[in-house]
C-alpha cells in the first residue's frame, strides 16, 4: 500500500515578499510586488516584472555568505526559501532527505553577463555556475549530505513535476522525506525572449481578463516538506496538510502554445482528481496556472469548465502579484495555495474586470476571507504543453 504523503514545513521568498507570513500578509490585502525593473541590467525597462526585492549582496548579507563568494541570483533565493522550508519543519538532518529542485534559467543571469569575456580568453569563475545542476548543489551545500539530490526542467511545470516526484519517491518507500519546489531568477535571455514572443504586458498583468495583454515575468524560489505519514509522527513533527494527489500530462500541441481544448490541462487535473480519490465537486479551490496571455488563459478555461461542468470551484491567479516565476511558479504557487488552505480565504486575480467570451468564467477578483476550504488544486502548465496538477487536503 502506498504511504500517505504529509506536508511539514514550507519555505518562500517572491516579488511580495520574503517568508511565509510575508506572503500571507500580501495576499490578503492585496498587494502587487509588480513593479520597475531594479535589479536585472537590460535596456526592456519599460517592461514591469516581479523581482524580489534585493540585490544579489542583500541577499548574501542576510545568509551569511562572503561578498565576494562566485554563487548566482537562482541559488540566493533558493537558500533563503530551503533555509525557511527546513526549519519550518524541523528537519536537521539533510541525509534522510531527497532535494528535488526545479529550475531551468539555473546562473544565466551571470554567464550572460561575462559570455564575451570568456570567448576572449577572461577567467571568468562564474562559467562554471551556468548550469542548472550547478545551481542546485549550490542551494543544496549549505545545508548538508542530502541523500539524493537531483534537478528537473520541463520549464514553466518543473516545480510541480519535482513535487509530483517526490511525492513517488516518499509513495514508494525509496525516502522517507524529500524537499521540493523550484527557484528561478529573472535574466536577460527570458525576459527578452518572452518579450519576441509578443506576451509580455506593460501594465500588471490581467488573468482571465477578456481584455488581458499578457503576463509579466517574475523570480523566486519555494519549497515545501513531503514526509511519510509515519516519519512525520516518529519526529512529532507538526503536519500542515496532506498532498492528497496529483497528474501530468503532455499533450505536445506546440512548442510554446496550450491546446485549444485545453487537453493537457484537462488530462493533468483529472489525473490528480483520480489519484486523489476525489470527486470535482469536492475541490474547493483552484488555483489556476493563469498566465494572463490570451492563448494560455483561453485554454485553461475551457479545461476548467470542461471538468468542473456546472460547478465551478473558486479559482485564481496570483500571477498579478508575483509575476510568472516560469521554472519556479509551481513551488511559488503550492505553497500560496497551502497558506489559502490553511487559513481559510482564497487570492483573487487583483486586475480582474471583464469574463472572457468563449466562456464566461469569473474568478475571485478580491480576497474571499471565511472560505471553508478543504482540497485545494494548484495548476502548472509548461512549454511543449507538459501539464502538471496537484492536490493538497486538510488533514481529516
Amino acid at each position: 500500500m502506498a504511504k500517505r504523503v504529509v506536508i511539514t514545513g514550507m519555505g518562500i521568498v517572491s516579488a511580495i515578499g520574503v517568508g511565509k507570513d510575508a506572503h500571507l500578509c500580501a495576499l490578503m490585502k492585496g498587494e502587487s510586488g509588480v513593479g520597475k525593473i531594479r535589479y536585472l541590467q537590460t535596456k526592456h525597462a519599460d517592461i514591469p516584472v516581479g523581482e524580489v526585492k534585493m540585490s544579489d549582496d542583500e541577499m548574501k548579507l542576510l545568509l551569511g555568505i562572503a561578498p565576494e563568494s562566485v554563487i548566482t541570483r537562482t541559488p540566493l533565493m533558493g537558500k533563503i526559501a530551503l533555509k525557511e522550508a527546513m526549519q519550518d519543519s524541523g528537519i536537521t538532518d539533510a541525509s534522510r532527505v531527497a532535494f528535488i529542485n526545479g529550475t531551468t534559467v539555473g546562473g544565466m543571469e551571470k554567464s550572460e553577463k561575462y559570455y564575451m569575456d570568456f570567448f576572449e580568453g577572461k577567467k571568468t569563475d562564474y562559467i562554471a555556475a551556468h548550469d542548472c545542476g550547478a545551481g542546485t548543489d549550490m542551494i543544496a551545500e549549505t545545508f548538508g549530505k542530502f541523500d539524493l539530490i537531483t534537478t528537473l526542467s520541463t520549464a514553466c511545470s518543473s516545480a510541480v513535476n519535482s513535487i509530483i516526484m517526490g511525492g513517488d519517491l516518499i509513495r514508494s518507500g525509496r525516502v522517507e522525506a524529500a524537499i521540493v519546489g523550484g527557484a528561478e531568477s529573472l535574466s536577460k535571455f527570458h525576459l527578452n525572449g518572452f518579450n519576441t514572443l509578443m506576451i509580455l504586458d506593460r501594465k500588471v498583468c490581467n488573468p482571465f481578463d477578456a481584455q488581458r495583454n499578457g503576463l509579466n515575468l517574475g523570480e523566486g524560489a519555494a519549497y515545501i516538506v513531503l514526509e511519510s505519514e509515519e516519519s512525520a509522527k516518529t519526529r512529532n513533527a507538526n503536519i500542515l496538510c496532506e498532498l492528497k494527489g496529483y497528474g501530468n500530462a503532455c499533450d505536445a500541441f506546440h512548442q510554446t502554445a496550450s491546446s485549444p481544448t485545453g487537453e493537457g490541462a484537462y488530462l493533468a487535473m483529472k489525473k490528480a482528481l483520480e489519484d486523489a480519490g476525489l470527486n470535482p465537486e469536492q475541490i474547493d479551490y483552484v488555483n489556476a496556472h493563469g498566465t494572463g496571455t490570451g492563448n494560455n488563459d483561453l485554454c485553461e478555461s475551457v479545461s476548467i469548465q470542461r471538468l468542473f461542468g456546472e460547478k465551478i470551484p473558486h479559482f485564481s491567479s496570483t500571477k498579478s502579484f508575483t509575476g510568472h516565476a516560469t521554472s519556479a511558479a509551481g513551488g511559488i504557487e503550492t505553497v500560496i495555495s497551502i497558506l489559502a488552505l490553511l487559513n481559510d480565504f482564497v487570492p483573487g486575480c487583483c486586475q480582474f474586470q471583464s469574463p472572457i467570451e468563449e466562456t464566461g468564467l469569473v474568478p475571485v477578483k478580491g480576497c474571499l476571507k471565511n472560505v471553508n476550504l478543504q482540497n485545494v488544486m494548484n495548476n502548472s502548465f509548461g512549454f511543449g504543453g507538459n501539464d502538471s496538477s496537484c492536490i493538497f487536503s486538510k488533514i481529516r
